[in-house]
């Protein structure tokens, strides 16, 4: 009995491993955007991770969700949780039999605390889950409305959009969709053929037709797509490089005073994830772009210009010559750190360290290029619903990424 009792203790701890290592990643990055809030309040960086208990939902306000927003939850966003969800499942349901020899009372007592335990972790599941079904009640009635009201639609998006939600709130967010639904779909329709008309005019054209600028601008871009998210296989589809070279291209073209600058290729691939997602369903590397017809891939690429134009419009000398913008929120980043952490600030200075040595990328590429990818569109949500207020907003995240301690 002794070999049983150490089975079920040792299947029990893997369990508690795996469950660990699927919470970290989220549990490091929630709480990275906890620090967030308190830098923006005027509070100093916590020294330990604090996870906060969920509030448990008022089951009197749950609704049915309304028909437009019916779907199921795509790619990798539920995953865990329902992996997570299912093996508490199991181990409450097929608790360990008690023994009928002399330590029976020490495994018994064993036993009791495995279900405990169990049975803690899945009310804690649970009202995780209330908390999702308390959020989406709240997205579904700010998004059903005549009028969306941007702000309420903000700070909701700030903790995290429900995953099938997320395409409509990002053009919602970002002001490529109108508020007023009356106009939206004809809106969409509009711009989505002109950025045809876009891609015929300046894409679709031989060489002979382009300038040798162009030309030379159309073959850094050949070269940097394949380099994109080049740990995520889908990005690595030819097709995929292709949709990315004429969003790209054409941007640059009707942005002549940036052009094309080397970190905006990563910026498109989260608008691409999130609104291929409401085509594809599964993980994002089991999919395929050659699944969907021509005119699909062609919504989904001018859905992905429109929204890279309205968010770089917010900080275009981030990408103009000498990149003014980043180089003075990098300014502004090294300050923060001096008046949050003056120890690590000096030791920096110390060790001969320059801010722009490592930030320069992360605010030319928004951090897509330093965390997994999976994390990066709930990243976005709290990017997007800051606004206009974004790039002094990135100052204060990446603070917080760089001293948070774990």
């Amino acid at each position: 009995m002794k070999n049983n009792s150490s089975q079920s203790y040792n299947s029990e701890e893997n369990n508690s491993k795996k469950e660990s290592a699927f919470s970290t990643l989220d549990s490091r990055f929630n709480q990275t955007l906890r620090n967030v809030q308190g830098l923006l309040k005027g509070r100093s960086i916590p020294g330990k991770v604090l996870l906060s208990r969920s509030d448990p939902l008022d089951q009197s306000n749950i609704q049915e969700h309304s028909p437009n927003y019916e779907r199921s939850f795509s790619y990798n966003d539920a995953e865990t949780s329902d992996r997570m969800s299912k093996d508490l499942e199991e181990e409450v349901q097929n608790p360990n039999k008690p023994s009928n020899n002399a330590n029976s009372n020490g495994l018994n007592s064993s036993t009791s605390n495995i279900e405990n335990t169990s049975k803690e972790a899945q009310k804690s599941t649970m009202g995780a889950r209330a908390t999702d079904s308390a959020r989406i009640i709240k997205f579904t009635k700010v998004l059903s409305g005549t009028t969306v009201i941007l702000e309420k639609l903000r700070e909701l998006a700030w903790s995290g959009i429900p995953p099938y939600m997320r395409p409509d709130v990002w053009r919602l967010l970002l002001g490529y969709a109108p508020p007023n639904s009356d106009r939206r779909g004809g809106v969409l329709k509009r711009k989505r053929l002109e950025y045809l008309d876009c891609v015929s005019q300046y894409y679709d054209i031989p060489d002979t037709e382009r300038s040798d600028d162009e030309i030379n601008m159309l073959r850094q871009i050949a070269v940097d797509c394949p380099r994109t998210v080049p740990d995520v296989s889908f990005f690595q589809q030819a097709q995929v490089q292709k949709s990315l070279e004429r969003i790209l291209y054409t941007w640059a073209i009707r942005h002549p005073a940036s052009g094309y600058v080397q970190g905006i290729n990563d910026l498109v691939t989260p608008f691409l994830v999130v609104f291929l997602s409401e085509y594809l369903e599964g993980s994002v590397d089991s999919w395929s772009i050659s699944d969907l017809s021509p005119d699909k891939i062609s919504i989904i690429e001018a859905d992905c210009y429109w929204c890279l134009s309205k968010l770089l419009d917010g900080m275009q000398d981030h990408y103009t010559f000498a990149q003014p913008g980043i180089q003075r929120l990098v300014f502004k980043l090294k300050e923060v750190v001096r008046r949050i952490d003056e120890p690590v600030s000096t030791h920096m200075e110390e060790q001969g360290l320059e801010f722009l040595q490592f930030a320069f990328r992360w605010f030319n590429c928004l951090l897509i290029r330093e965390i997994p990818f999976h994390l990066i569109t709930r990243l976005w949500d709290t990017y997007l619903a800051e606004g206009d207020a974004l790039p002094d907003f990135l100052v204060y995240i990446f603070a917080s990424f760089l001293l948070t301690r774990i």
